[in-house]
């Protein structure tokens, strides 16, 4: 049983491999990629069925016993995201053959995918600091070639920015590790967690804390370490724009709720209301953005700034409605993300441009088009019933508890301006009179991919009452800390 805990990056690092020897066959690539991505989501769903149905799956590598081997944990929040993160590779994976040229798809697009997927699965379970490092490498890797595929002036110049301030945080992550395992001599996550409160030298600590802090909220594009993310998520291929808007930054945001409520909790009057004002000026930074631009997809890029302000505020108030709201915005985030980098790619590809100011009318010629934006938009903003309505309402009522008014008020008006950025695309692009002169594109193949994420979303919202309950529990499990660290260490 404890092996399963591992099959959700053993899976997709298996497929990348037999994508990669089969690379030159495109369309046995692609049933490959089909296959693998409905057989790893099957399972994925398996496992988290066991897990918030049983209990936390630990996996002792080697039987090398915690804390001296390394161990995979497939706890309740772990095994939740890992569902989400195969949902959504499962669109990309049925989005892909039609989105990109297949001399794009021969350059080994398939094998990378499966690599990120991999990456992205072990940062969520693994339970040892330095192996989330590793696995942040893994993931950065399979981004790096994501990113420049196409090789585009502008896909150069934004990819090397893009390269540089990971590879800084990367060089900042390990050492923290390192320092961190100077002084209380282990990396493993639970054993940390206990032996932190019993160390004489906080002030370290404390800093050690912060350096992990900037390298996670650089991953997450919290303010003010945002400035490289919106451009570099715009240039690759919407199917690449997908993946990486619905799971990188989310990664750190995962890597900051985990951290900071598992180890990193002696001082939280101090950390966590840093991070609730952090939030903030996220919420304020990342929609100015968003309206600031008439590019489509700098427009969406943007708005993935002010949602990891929404799951950075339910961090730092760290009280149960506020952490239930955190887990369940994080998951709706992360699939209507993906479908909206893939909706706008397909408006681009119909309108021949990214420049709203030259669309219009594209409602006559594309209206499933237009209509699954218009949904999208709604559940985006938190219009009720939808999901994001749910994760906010969770949320601002747990800052209302701790008086947090101020930051309250941000969101509310925030949600109405992140309705208004994304309704802009749908009135200038696709009110208007008929084209007459527009000759129509397929669509064929990209619709389905949207809707079926669409429909996720929308379940999610109206079926709340069903999953409220186990989101629930996993932020009673994440306010008790002893309970992993029991789990894990077997005390």
């Amino acid at each position: 049983m404890s092996n399963l805990a591992i099959l959700p990056i053993i899976l997709p690092l298996f497929a990348g491999i037999i994508v990669a020897i089969t690379n030159k066959h495109t369309g046995i690539t692609r049933l490959l990629t089909k296959f693998f991505s409905v057989v790893g989501l099957a399972f994925s769903i398996y496992l988290a069925w066991i897990v918030l149905n049983g209990e936390t799956i630990v996996l002792e590598t080697g039987s090398w016993m915690a804390p001296y081997g390394i161990v995979f944990v497939a706890d309740s929040l772990a095994v939740l995201i890992v569902v989400t993160t195969n949902i959504v590779a499962t669109a990309c994976a049925f989005y892909a053959p039609h989105s990109l040229p297949e001399s794009k798809e021969k350059h080994y697009f398939y094998a990378f995918f499966f690599f990120l997927i991999s990456g992205v699965s072990g940062a969520f379970l693994t339970g040892d600091l330095f192996n989330l490092f590793v696995f942040f490498e893994v993931l950065l890797m399979a981004s790096y070639a994501l990113i420049v595929l196409g090789g585009g002036r502008e896909q150069l110049r934004e990819s090397l920015k893009y390269v540089l301030i990971n590879l800084l945080s990367s060089v900042v992550f390990v050492t923290a590790v390192a320092f961190l395992y100077s002084v209380l001599g282990t990396v493993n996550m639970a054993q940390i967690a206990e032996r932190i409160q019993d160390v004489e030298q906080q002030g370290i600590l404390t800093t050690i804390g912060v350096l992990l802090f900037f390298v996670f909220a650089t991953k997450a594009a919290l303010f003010p370490l945002y400035y490289w993310m919106p451009r570099s998520y715009t240039v690759p291929n919407p199917v690449v724009s997908a993946l990486f808007g619905a799971l990188l930054t989310k990664v750190g945001v995962y890597s900051i709720l985990r951290v900071f409520s598992l180890m990193f909790v002696y001082k939280i009057d101090y950390t966590h209301t840093l991070f609730i004002w952090i939030a903030a000026l996220t919420l304020i930074f990342g929609i100015i953005g968003a309206l600031s631009t008439n590019n489509v997809k700098l427009i969406i890029a943007y708005n993935v700034i002010p949602a990891v302000g929404f799951m950075m505020l339910g961090i730092g108030v760290l009280n149960q409605e506020a952490v239930s709201g955190s887990v369940f915005y994080l998951v709706h985030d992360m699939i209507i993300k993906a479908a909206l980098f893939m909706i706008v790619g397909v408006i681009v590809y119909v309108a021949g441009t990214t420049d709203l100011r030259k669309m219009g009318g594209l409602i006559h010629h594309y209206p499933v088009l237009g209509w699954l934006l218009f949904i999208s938009a709604l559940v985006l903003a938190g219009v009720p019933p939808f999901s994001g309505f749910i994760g906010k309402l969770l949320i601002l009522q747990g800052a209302v508890a701790n008086d947090v008014i101020v930051v309250v008020l941000i969101g509310l008006l925030t949600s109405l301006l992140i309705l208004y950025s994304v309704m802009k695309i749908f009135i200038h692009g696709f009110w208007g009179e008929k084209d007459a002169t527009h000759v129509k594109k397929s669509t064929k193949g990209m619709i389905g991919p949207i809707a079926f994420l669409i429909a996720i979303s929308i379940a999610l919202g109206i079926g709340a009452e069903f999953i409220y309950p186990s989101v629930e529990s996993i932020a009673t499990y994440l306010l008790d800390p002893e309970i992993y660290i029991e789990s894990v260490l077997k005390e």
